[in-house]
């Protein structure tokens, strides 16, 4: 991260108050645009479908064909399937044993599409801010394709299409990277002090801080909370319920031209 992002950015996020509440009220109300990661925020895409288990299998796939050695040992004990991607793709970018594992881990994705759990008021939330006109798009390092098949299974694909921009076979463009931001800014024609970016990892914070995006952390547990604010996020959210709160009391309030 460079020093001329750590000066500008905190510049878009400044609010004007010490209290969280006011802070994260600026940050929902001044939004135009908002940049949604998938897994966490949206969904918990492996909530029937352990991603530690998949990122065990992935791992013995390598070690069926003698590559276990391109992990190193935390990599080798991640519950976090892109950390063996990104650990694959340092040893061997743009490789045919890359494109094979990311296939595979797109088949786990799609797999546990299906038992996915949404998460807590984010379908009407996601609707409340379509219904304000504002632009969604999502960010993730995810399948783009698990995240479509996603979204039209709830009705949500709408509210999105076609700005949903995801993991290709370009691994180096996967967050904390800003790539998949950086497309989203540009297709919805947002400035990027005039969005807002909602993410549940350390990785989510650091890429909306190199593409110059407020960001709101979603943490449902105290580790995820721990983490965020370590990394440096300054306004977390436990449940997606008070950022709803705003935009109704907001649109009841007739204060939607604020919005």
């Amino acid at each position: 991260m460079t020093s001329e992002t750590k000066r500008t950015v905190p510049v878009a996020v400044r609010t004007g108050t010490d209290t969280e509440g006011g802070r994260l009220r600026e940050l929902v109300t001044r939004a135009r645009a908002v940049l949604w990661d998938f897994d966490g925020p949206v969904c918990r895409l492996f909530a029937g479908h352990s991603a530690e288990h998949v990122a065990g299998e992935l791992t013995r796939w390598l070690e069926g064909r003698g590559l276990h050695g391109l992990l190193t040992g935390t990599e080798l004990e991640s519950p976090d399937p892109h950390v063996v991607l990104r650990a694959v793709h340092r040893g061997h970018p743009g490789s045919d044993l890359v494109e094979e594992l990311e296939a595979r881990l797109t088949y786990e994705e799609l797999r546990a599409a299906g038992s996915a759990w949404p998460t807590p008021y984010a379908d009407p939330l996601i609707r409340t801010w379509t219904a304000l006109g504002r632009r969604l798009a999502i960010a993730t390092n995810n399948s783009p394709r698990v995240v479509r098949g996603y979204l039209d299974g709830r009705g949500l694909l709408p509210c999105f299409a076609p700005h949903v921009y995801g993991r290709t076979r370009d691994l180096k463009h996967l967050k904390p990277d800003p790539h998949c931001l950086n497309r989203a800014l540009s297709a919805t024609g947002a400035a990027p002090a005039e969005a807002l970016m909602i993410g549940d990892t350390p990785s989510d914070h650091e890429a909306a801080l190199r593409a110059g995006v407020p960001f709101l952390g979603y943490a449902p547990n105290a580790r995820k909370e721990r983490l965020l604010k370590e990394a440096g996020a300054t306004v977390v959210v436990g449940s997606l319920e008070p950022v709803l709160r705003i935009l109704r009391t907001s649109r009841a309030g007739g204060e939607t031209d604020a919005l």
